[in-house]
């Protein structure tokens, strides 16, 4: 879909929304362009600097995590996994 007709129906469906749910839409926009400032920076922010160094140190004194492990804690299986991976 070209560009000016995705922003003329994103026009219709947000004139159609109660005050809640067009918020809703506002902050998911905000946080999508943030992100994308975001990704294009080259530089790690002091947060996520210090969230590697913690992972990095907690890596050094324990063992890994299994994948199979960490889906298991949600009820998933790697089947289950693979299958939501490939839906739209």
């Amino acid at each position: 879909m070209a560009v000016n007709t995705l922003e003329t129906k994103a026009h219709e469906l947000l004139g159609q929304l109660n005050p809640g749910k067009l918020a809703a839409v506002v902050q998911l926009l905000e946080v999508m362009v943030h992100n994308d400032d975001i990704e294009d920076s080259d530089t790690l922010s002091a947060a996520e600097a210090r969230a590697i160094a913690e992972a990095d140190e907690w890596s050094k004194h324990n063992k890994p995590i299994p994948h199979e492990q960490v889906l298991a804690a949600f009820g998933l299986s790697v089947g289950e996994w693979e299958k939501m991976c490939r839906e739209p």
